[in-house]
């Protein structure tokens, strides 16, 4: 059996791509290594003893040569630049050192828990996506009605409330008054372990908040695309050959409009992954955002790191998604310009 070859413009696309993903690695090293140096410069200008911070209430009887010692053993009394290339070493073998916080490996910390928070922020980036798409175009199609105003008056309030107070709200309501859902954790305390159907009751407060509280950009965004997009040419030369609205509306404006909306998924990514952050610490959640607080808190400068650059990594993914996603929905997009 043959294999058909590719077509010259399916060659010319591939190569774009492969230029696009070299100019992404060419960033991405030096947006990396920024970020894991200002990580080191705050953890070297912080009045926090890490080896008090680690004995904890131990710290006030303890001897002096014993916490000298720890930082003996860790190397925090070396100068900054030493700590940070025998850090990059030990990156570069897989070792990301010693949860001072946690008191496990770090690389331990991220396989625990990385599941559960690319679970909450995917569910969550999906159920904004799918609303904001629908609700948006709803909103342009009756553009100055009473659902158009409606929306965007909702939109607007929602989008000066802080993550965590939507999150407070939410318990306090659909926990604690009418008892409809779990206020927080990740199965019941007498759960003996991570059922699906479980799991998925105690995301449903998480998830809908997360997904809330970054609706207000993209319903908006969706809003004014389409409505601009309705204005278009080939709109409104579908409407006079009397094609029905829905198509008009789906098969053409929606269409036209979700090209630059591609763009702000990943341009809004970073936003997300915060709002992650507060909302596994409302919530009690098993993931990054409880750790990397507890990080914060603890002084726990590898745990916290790792994890900064772990999100770094996830946002530069999604850039790069982006940029592919974007011209392969539009191929008068040259990847390789």
């Amino acid at each position: 059996m043959t294999t058909k070859a590719p077509t010259p413009v399916r060659r010319r696309r591939l190569a774009g791509a492969g230029v696009v993903i070299r100019r992404r690695l060419l960033v991405a090293v030096p947006v990396l290594a920024a970020t894991s140096m200002g990580m080191f410069a705050l953890g070297a200008a912080s009045p926090i003893d890490p080896a008090q911070q680690y004995a904890g209430a131990a710290a006030f009887t303890t001897t002096e040569e014993n916490l000298a010692q720890l930082r003996a053993n860790w190397g925090v009394d070396d100068p900054l630049p030493v700590q940070y290339a025998r850090w990059v070493g030990n990156l570069l073998r897989g070792d990301l050192g010693w949860s001072t916080s946690r008191h496990e490996p770090v690389t331990s910390v991220l396989a625990a828990r990385a599941g559960w928070t690319l679970l909450l922020v995917g569910a969550a980036l999906a159920l904004v996506l799918v609303a904001s798409v629908l609700l948006g175009t709803l909103a342009a199609y009756r553009r100055g009605g009473w659902f158009d105003r409606a929306l965007r008056a909702t939109a607007y309030a929602v989008q000066s409330m802080p993550v965590f107070w939507i999150g407070l709200a939410a318990i306090a309501l659909f926990a604690l008054t009418l008892g409809w859902l779990p206020a927080g954790g990740l199965t019941d305390l007498t759960a003996t372990g991570t059922a699906p159907a479980d799991v998925a009751r105690h995301l449903v407060l998480p998830v809908t908040v997360l997904a809330i509280s970054q609706a207000p950009w993209f319903v908006l965004f969706v809003r004014d695309a389409v409505a601009e997009s309705l204005r278009d040419d080939h709109v409104l030369a579908a409407r006079a050959r009397g094609l029905p609205g829905r198509t008009v509306l789906f098969g053409h404006a929606l269409r036209t409009a979700l090209l630059p909306f591609l763009t702000l998924v990943g341009t809004h990514l970073p936003e997300l992954v915060g709002g992650a952050v507060l909302v596994e610490t409302v919530f009690s959640l098993p993931g990054l955002g409880a750790v990397t607080v507890q990080a914060a808190l603890g002084a726990d400068f590898p745990l916290l790191a790792a994890t900064t650059l772990a999100t770094t990594v996830v946002v530069l993914t999604a850039n790069l998604a982006t940029d592919l996603g974007y011209a392969a929905a539009d191929p008068r997009v040259r990847l390789d310009d």
